[in-house]
């Protein structure tokens, strides 16, 4: 932060660990936070914002924050604390909910390369063949956000890769090659064969 606050062309956004200080600070959005949830209002966020000094900070710095109560069927209730520190001037909700939330996402893309895909399995001996991998796997997480592109109508469009591959790709069918077309039959017991099969259309295949 300190590096950040000597760019001044630089906005930033981080998240921060709570401590004792800061859950005095946000005592009374707590207290409003409860107020919500013994309402049975769904909606118990607070935001707020404060002007926190660390000891190790050469300086104060502005620190949103969000107090909610969660209390979701067979789970104990409990409070959520979230602090960030941000030099940003817009107002601690849409900082909160629209920018340091989104980052969420951006880590479910490199989730899906690292996890689904495996982009970093780079174990080959020479750096070339790794470098070929790491194309290969970028290539093919290309391919799957064709196949997300095309399910953007259907609630499978927001499905993850690894989902992607189980519904789609990794399925058994019985694979029947004539000198003029390549037939596919489905298992009748597929849950997701017309789904499957209007992706396959909006693709080229063309239904018997």
């Amino acid at each position: 932060m300190n590096f950040l606050d000597q760019q001044p062309e630089l906005d930033y956004i981080l998240g921060y660990a709570k401590n004792a200080v800061l859950e005095k600070q946000v005592f009374e959005a707590l207290c409003e936070s409860w107020r919500h949830w013994r309402q049975d209002d769904p909606s118990s966020k607070v935001y707020g914002e404060c002007i926190y000094k660390a000891t190790s900070w050469p300086q104060a710095r502005r620190v949103i924050f969000k107090t909610e109560i969660l209390d979701y069927p067979g789970r104990v209730t409990k409070e959520n604390l979230r602090f960030v520190v941000t030099n940003l001037k817009q107002s601690p909700r849409w900082l909160y909910e629209k920018v340091y939330c989104a980052r969420g996402d951006v880590e479910n893309r490199i989730k899906e390369l690292k996890v689904d895909l495996q982009i970093d399995r780079t174990s080959c001996t020479s750096f070339l063949a790794n470098q070929l991998r790491v194309l290969m796997t970028a290539a093919a997480y290309v391919l799957t956000q064709e196949l997300r592109g095309h399910l953007a109508r259907k609630r499978a469009g927001s499905l993850q890769v690894g989902t992607l591959r189980e519904h789609f790709l990794k399925i058994g069918v019985r694979l029947v090659v004539s000198v003029r077309r390549v037939v596919l039959h489905m298992p009748k017991s597929y849950p997701f064969k017309n789904l499957w099969s209007r992706l396959a259309m909006n693709l080229g295949a063309v239904r018997e």
